[in-house]
């Protein structure tokens, strides 16, 4: 699978994936209720995803001029942790305002998805990589 059709199939399956993780974490992180972060949790769903989109097509895009193809672990872990931090600065003031906090105390909310999200996205791509093979930007050229 190749193409918009692959990114859609897997930012769809990450992100809802993610929209259970958010919702139970930020539940408990915050200690209020999860129909308080579900909403919060759909907007958080729904920025990521379209970051996903973006990002990924960046990364692919750089991916594709290099010389060395495939998908190492080290690309992978850049690829992960990128992802996130870049992220990060759009989330912080959106969790901040919604749970009423300041911007430190929503930085420590997100904090356990700082680190979950990386190794999520990791594990994530890894599988869906072996389940839809590789994308043609890491594939060897012929």
């Amino acid at each position: 699978m190749q193409g918009i059709k692959r990114k859609l199939v897997y930012v769809t399956f990450y992100e809802l994936i993610g929209l259970c993780m958010s919702t139970l974490g930020l539940a408990y992180l915050s200690d209020t209720q999860a129909s308080h972060t579900g909403p919060l949790a759909v907007m958080i769903t729904t920025i990521a995803m379209l970051w996903n989109l973006i990002y990924n097509t960046l990364f692919e895009c750089w991916e594709s001029r290099q010389a060395k193809r495939g998908r190492s672990v080290a690309r992978r872990v850049v690829h992960a942790i990128g992802f996130q931090l870049t992220l990060v600065v759009y989330l912080i003031p959106l969790i901040a305002w919604w749970l009423d906090m300041t911007l430190l105390e929503a930085l420590l909310v997100d904090m356990a998805f700082i680190v979950l999200v990386p190794c999520y996205t990791f594990a994530y791509n890894w599988a869906f990589d072996r389940i839809f093979g590789l994308p043609s930007s890491a594939l060897a050229t012929a």
